[in-house]
C-alpha cells in the first residue's frame, strides 16, 4: 500500500514550518561551512608560516654547521612520507598531521645526501580553536533555527486562523446563512494596506452581500407576483363556477385550480425563504398522521408501520411534507408506492425511474426539467423547506436494489426512558 502521511501534514502551518526549518538549516549549514573554512584557512596558514620560518632558521643553522634546535632534525621520526618525498625532490612544503597523538604542522626542505630537513610546530591550540568555533556555530545555529521557527509559527498561525475563519464563513454561506460575514478589521479602513487574506475576506463579504441582495430581490419579486395573482385568480375561479356545465367548463376550472395551487405554493416558498414561518410544536403520533396522508392522496399507497412513536413536532407541517412526498411519488414514480414509519424515520418509496441525478446531488430545484421529462415542480422544494422548519432532515436518493426513488425523512427524537414505541403490523391503505 502507498505510504500516506498524517492528515495534519497537509496543513499550511505544517508546510510553512517545514519550509522555514529547511531554509534555516540550509542557511545555517552554508554560513557555518563558510566560517569554518575561513577560520581554518587562517589558523592553518598562520601555523604554516611559523613552520616555514622555523624551517628557514633550521636550514641556516644546518648549513653553518651548527646544532639544530628542538623540534628540528634530519629525517626526524614521524615525518609524513609524502612531505619527505617532496623535500628529497628539492622542494619545500608543509603538511598538517599528528605526532605523538597531537596535532602538528610539519615543514620540510631538501638537505644533502638525499635527505630532508624538517621542523614541527605544535598545532593543538589551533585545533582547539577550530573545534570550539564549530561547537559555537552548531549551538548558535540551533538557537537561531528554534527562534526562527517560533516566530514563523506565530506569524503563520495568525494567517491560518484568519483563513480558517474565512473558510468557516464560506461554509455557513453555502449552508444558507447569508448573514454570515468575516468582518476582517483590515478591510474597514480603505486607506490601510491589505494583505492577501484581507483581500479574500473582503471579496467574500462583498460576494455574500451581493448574493443576499439578489436573493432578497428575487424573493420579494416572487412574493409580490404571487400576491398580485391571488385577487384575479379568485375572481376567475368565481366566474368559472358560473359557466354552464360541459367539457370546456371543466378544462377552464381545472386550469384555474392549477393556477391557484401554483400561486399558493409560490407564497409558501416565499415565506420559507423569508424564514417568517411560525412553528407550533405539539406531541404527534406518527401512525395516525401517516394514515391521514395516505387517505388524502386518493390513491393506493402501501402504509407500513414498523414502529410507531410520539414526536414533538408541528403536525400540520409534517403532514404537508409527507403529502408532497407521496404526491410526487404518485405523479412521477410508479406503483407500488410505499410509506414506511420506523420510529423517527419515515420513508417514501416508489418503483419508477428514480430521481434525476441533479436532484440527488444538489437537492430539488424549482421548475427544473431534465431533458424532455417533467420537472418536479415546487412540491419537493416545499417539502425540503418545511422539513428544515421543523428541524427534520430530508434526504433524496435512488433505490440500491431494483428501481425507484427513495425519500427519507428523519425527525428529531430522543428515546424516552420508558418504552413509548408501539409496534404494529403492516397495513395497506388507499382511497
Amino acid at each position: 500500500m502507498p505510504l500516506r502521511l498524517p492528515a495534519w501534514t497537509a496543513t499550511l502551518a505544517w508546510k510553512a514550518a517545514v519550509f522555514i526549518a529547511v531554509m534555516c538549516c540550509a542557511l545555517a549549514a552554508l554560513l557555518g561551512v563558510l566560517v569554518h573554512v575561513a577560520v581554518t584557512n587562517q589558523t592553518v596558514g598562520q601555523a604554516r608560516d611559523r613552520a616555514l620560518t622555523r624551517l628557514d632558521d633550521a636550514t641556516e643553522q644546518y648549513e653553518a654547521g651548527g646544532r639544530l634546535g628542538p623540534g628540528a632534525g634530519i629525517d626526524p621520526p614521524g615525518l609524513p612520507g609524502p612531505l619527505r618525498d617532496l623535500a628529497v625532490g628539492g622542494e619545500r612544503g608543509t603538511m598538517v598531521g599528528d605526532h605523538d597523538e597531537r596535532p602538528t604542522v610539519w615543514a620540510a626542505g631538501p638537505a644533502d645526501g638525499g635527505r630532508a630537513i624538517a621542523v614541527q610546530v605544535d598545532y593543538a591550540q589551533g585545533a582547539r580553536t577550530i573545534d570550539g568555533l564549530d561547537r559555537a556555530i552548531l549551538g548558535s545555529s540551533v538557537l537561531a533555527i528554534g527562534a526562527t521557527l517560533l516566530v514563523g509559527a506565530f506569524a503563520v498561525t495568525r494567517v491560518t486562523r484568519r483563513l480558517h475563519l474565512t473558510a468557516r464563513v464560506a461554509r455557513r454561506i453555502s449552508a444558507g446563512d447569508l448573514d454570515a460575514r468575516v468582518h476582517d478589521p483590515r478591510t474597514r479602513d480603505a486607506d490601510r494596506h491589505q494583505d492577501e487574506v484581507a483581500t479574500v475576506s473582503g471579496a467574500l463579504d462583498t460576494m455574500a452581500s451581493s448574493l443576499q441582495g439578489k436573493l432578497l430581490s428575487e424573493q420579494r419579486f416572487t412574493a409580490d407576483v404571487a400576491h398580485e395573482l391571488r385577487t384575479p385568480l379568485t375572481g376567475l375561479h368565481a366566474a368559472a363556477e358560473l359557466l354552464p356545465p360541459g367539457r370546456p367548463t371543466e378544462l377552464v376550472r381545472d386550469r384555474v385550480s392549477t393556477l391557484r395551487t401554483l400561486t399558493e405554493d409560490l407564497l409558501e416558498i416565499s415565506r420559507l425563504d423569508a424564514r417568517s414561518e411560525r412553528v407550533e410544536f405539539d406531541a404527534v403520533r406518527l401512525a395516525p398522521l401517516a394514515e391521514r396522508v395516505v387517505r388524502a392522496s386518493g390513491a393506493e399507497v402501501d402504509l407500513r408501520i414498523v414502529r410507531d412513536i410520539v414526536v414533538d413536532t408541528d403536525g400540520r407541517r409534517l403532514e404537508r411534507v409527507l403529502g408532497n412526498l407521496v404526491g410526487n411519488a404518485l405523479k412521477h414514480g410508479a406503483a407500488p408506492v410505499t410509506l414506511t414509519v420506523d420510529g423517527p424515520v419515515i420513508t417514501v418509496r416508489d418503483h419508477g425511474p428514480g430521481f434525476p441525478g441533479y436532484l440527488v446531488d444538489h437537492g430539488p430545484q424549482r421548475f427544473r426539467t431534465e431533458g424532455t421529462s417533467k420537472g418536479h415542480g415546487l412540491g419537493l422544494t416545499i417539502a425540503l423547506g418545511q422539513a428544515r422548519v421543523v428541524g427534520a432532515r430530508l434526504v433524496f436518493s435512488n433505490a440500491t436494489r431494483g428501481t425507484g426513488a427513495v425519500a427519507v425523512l428523519t425527525l428529531p427524537y430522543e428515546e424516552p426512558g420508558g418504552d413509548d414505541a408501539v409496534p404494529t403490523g403492516s397495513s395497506p391503505a388507499g382511497a
